[in-house]
């Protein structure tokens, strides 16, 4: 999967860009504030249906205007099928193209193009919630598994109702039906997410001996959102429908799911510095990304945002060497151009951000 174009509208500091990125790997270098994450944002924002650093009504769109518009065409497949998808966002309305046909999902524009995102957040996927931890389960199914998407909407659907009818006091008979509905798409979703960390588990084990040996052999726990092994989701919602009724809301269940890592060499998560947190992130999105490409035969395109200020110039170079290795499309971008970079034995595409334009200029080799 590579990008071929990108144009960006009303963006953060962008009125108006066209970006034309090269296959391998596109470096964007500027100063701080001058748009480069933004660049990053934007694709990130067609993958997601939001920014890496938060919703788009938070600050994503142009001040002044009333929506940003994002136009991306990337190729996919051995064939190198063209698609083009178009998105015009507001914080609240949105519009979007794919292919030429107007979609009425976020998600379907979203589960179209395959993008993996490793910023300075990032490690929240270690150390913080398991919102976010569900997410990524849900990406790597979204693009892998046909069914998926349709089972997320129909227990998504199902719990909004059940949770406004615990609201209102309603009855056993109504709870009943929408428990049976809960049970019907819950069950297959979890079994479609546990498959899915136990296929992800074995490339993770790879990529974090690479990044962070010192760790020891990291492994992966699925938490289900309710005590599975003891109770069907169904018997589980029953049993818990008095405490549900009590709080206004259904407390057990896949929409509950989380995972965690265990490294044995590190007793326990919370053990983990920051800088092996970041370790431990980048090994298992690259573990998702190699994942993707083995079911899809395709790579993810790849963001990684400042990452010399995230990982030390051996890690930087064992990163890009092993995407580069792989033939994945990468943006990189950075204040200036990495020293880890200049010794890479590949082409790289370079280009200046700044003043809201996006100007191609010589590669590092040239440059330096």
């Amino acid at each position: 999967m590579r990008i071929t174009r990108l144009d960006i509208a009303r963006l953060r500091r962008f009125e108006a860009v066209s970006f034309t990125p090269g296959p391998g790997l596109n470096l964007l270098v500027g100063d701080n504030g001058a748009g480069k994450t933004s660049v990053l944002e934007a694709i990130h924002l067609m993958g997601y249906g939001r920014s890496f650093r938060g919703r788009v009504r938070d600050g994503l769109v142009r001040q002044g205007a009333d929506a940003l518009e994002v136009f991306v065409e990337w190729h996919e497949g051995d064939a190198g099928r063209s698609r083009r998808a178009g998105l015009r966002h507001g914080g609240q309305d949105w519009q979007g193209r794919l292919d030429g046909v107007p979609v009425a999902q976020l998600g379907d524009l979203c589960a179209a193009l395959a993008v993996v995102t490793f910023e300075p957040g990032s490690h929240g996927l270690v150390s913080g919630g398991s919102e976010p931890r569900r997410r990524l389960l849900d990406w790597g199914l979204f693009h892998v598994e046909p069914d998926f998407l349709r089972l997320w909407r129909r227990y998504a659907r199902a719990l909004k109702q059940r949770n406004a009818l615990l609201k209102t006091g309603a009855g056993d008979h109504q709870l009943d039906a929408w428990d049976q509905e809960l049970a019907e798409a819950g069950e297959p979703l979890t079994r479609h997410r546990r498959e899915y960390l136990d296929q992800l588990g074995p490339r993770l084990r790879d990529e974090s001996a690479e990044l962070l040996p010192a760790g020891g052999l990291a492994s992966l726990e699925f938490l289900p959102g309710w005590r599975q092994d003891e109770l069907s989701l169904l018997d589980a919602l029953l049993l818990a429908r008095e405490r549900d009724r009590a709080h206004g809301f259904t407390s057990i269940g896949p929409h509950r799911a989380d995972w965690r890592i265990a490294h044995a060499g590190i007793p326990g998560r919370d053990a983990l510095s920051r800088g092996q947190a970041k370790l431990t992130t980048l090994s298992l999105l690259l573990a998702q990304a190699g994942l993707h490409a083995a079911l899809r035969h395709e790579w993810p395109v790849v963001l990684l945002d400042d990452l010399a200020s995230e990982l030390d110039r051996h890690h930087q170079q064992r990163v890009l060497a092993r995407l580069l290795a792989s033939r994945a499309q990468v943006f990189l971008t950075g204040t200036e151009i990495p020293p880890a970079v200049v010794t890479l034995d590949a082409p790289v595409d370079l280009f200046h951000v700044e003043q809201g334009a996006i100007r191609a200029e010589a590669t590092p080799s040239a440059a330096t």
